[in-house]
């Protein structure tokens, strides 16, 4: 079977590996609507995410699988300024990042198998990393090396030098 056809029949029947998802728009949708029912009741997080949302929780929940779904399928159906929204909003903090990031780590491990947790923890760092960097000007203590020889576009979508879009 080509990685054409496999891809394509992962993506129609997502499988299991040892108990763990594949990536997949069913999966990705789990990972989103879990991690953010934990964020939402975090005591730390919560609030945050309240404030800004105002009780739009539903819209915004679709708009995190699409962009979850754009990093870790490739399927662009997120468009939006990720930096510019989370920019406008107040009294933000490392520690916020630390939360969201330790939170992210444990549904991913949760979820998929290891090297697909790995993918989706990296991309997650990447994305935290420039948040970070937006609002206090460094790097925040959290930051898992890059891949090496792998890019990332703006979304944190995996790149090699080929410019073929690698899917964890």
């Amino acid at each position: 079977m080509s990685r054409h056809t496999a891809a394509m029949t992962e993506e129609a029947h997502p499988t299991q590996t040892a108990g763990k998802l594949a990536p997949s728009a069913e999966s990705i949708t789990q990972l989103v609507h879990g991690f953010y029912g934990d964020v939402r009741r975090d005591p730390l997080l919560g609030p945050v995410f309240e404030k800004a949302l105002h009780g739009q929780w539903d819209a915004h929940l679709q708009r995190l699988v699409d962009f979850w779904s754009t990093v870790a399928l490739g399927a662009r159906s997120f468009k939006g300024d990720v930096f510019g929204k989370h920019m406008a909003l107040e009294g933000v903090t490392p520690a916020h990042f630390a939360a969201w990031v330790a939170l992210w780590q444990q549904h991913t491990n949760r979820l998929f198998a290891p090297e697909v947790a790995h993918d989706l923890q990296v991309a997650a760092h990447g994305i935290a990393r420039n948040l970070f960097r937006g609002y206090f000007a460094n790097d925040p203590g959290f930051v898992q090396p890059r891949d090496e020889g792998h890019g990332r576009d703006e979304h944190g979508a995996r790149h090699q030098g080929s410019g073929e879009t690698q899917r964890g």
